[in-house]
């Protein structure tokens, strides 16, 4: 029986890295797209040395153009795509009073994380159409704890994430009658170069009780829920949505 094989947007570190290295350990081969114009030699080296096959390509999620080229070259490098990680993504632009939100810092953040997003999402499905295997498929989406939880200082990060959910939950009901698993996962506050610079703000917060679990997240934390799902074992769950936060979103009085 072939591999399956996987693609992880915005693979080369953080969260999107631990999903790739989750994947590669559950014998998938692996495509990382990213915007480097070639792939870090520990990358290569590390997915390689969990098994997998390798394969890199720079891709800009935000142009469309990109997609097509993302595509075949997964279909080159593996004749098949089994999973779909989308996991590329920015913060806002300038974190501040929402009455200054500037319209090209919000069309940079929704054209990245949303619509790029969304429209990748659909090349790659129609790609699982056209070659059916014997794999289960699945399109996983990372979110955050923001698509629904509001940070006024990010509106504009805020709102694409919600987006992104409302479109899982289409996208899922599209795909459940091709038996492609479509999930979104929130991760909360996950220890990663993006928080990296707040991580005071947040050390802070977590000690007084901001994430009952009382600890930050891992990006390993989130590979792991997404290797589990990517692997079919819950597959008649599609459509939900998977809370990777220590309790963070959970209301309390």
């Amino acid at each position: 029986m072939t591999r399956p094989a996987a693609i992880v947007t915005g693979g080369a570190r953080g969260i999107g890295l631990a999903c790739a290295e989750a994947l590669a350990d559950s014998d998938f081969d692996i495509l990382v797209a990213d915007l480097a114009e070639q792939a870090p030699d520990r990358l290569a080296a590390d997915i390689a040395g969990r098994g997998a096959k390798f394969a890199y390509i720079k891709c800009d999620i935000a142009n469309l153009n990109d997609h097509a080229v993302l595509v075949d070259a997964a279909m080159r490098a593996f004749g098949r795509i089994d999973c779909l990680v989308n996991n590329a993504g920015v913060g806002a632009v300038v974190r501040g009073d929402l009455l200054e939100l500037k319209p090209e810092n919000f069309d940079r953040t929704l054209g990245i994380n949303l619509r790029g997003t969304v429209f990748l999402s659909q090349a790659v499905a129609k790609a699982m159409l056209a070659t059916p295997g014997d794999h289960p498929k699945s399109i996983i989406t990372i979110t955050s704890v923001s698509a629904e939880m509001a940070s006024p200082e990010r509106p504009d990060y805020c709102v694409s994430k919600a987006g992104l959910s409302m479109w899982v939950k289409n996208l899922a009901l599209r795909l459940a009658p091709e038996d492609i698993g479509v999930f979104e996962l929130r991760p909360g506050i996950i220890r990663t170069d993006m928080t990296g610079g707040v991580s005071a703000k947040y050390d802070a917060l977590i000690d007084s009780g901001l994430v009952p679990a009382k600890r930050w997240g891992e990006a390993s934390d989130i590979g792991a829920v997404v290797a589990t799902l990517a692997a079919g074992r819950l597959g008649f769950s599609t459509g939900s949505i998977i809370n990777v936060d220590g309790a963070l979103s959970v209301p309390r009085l």
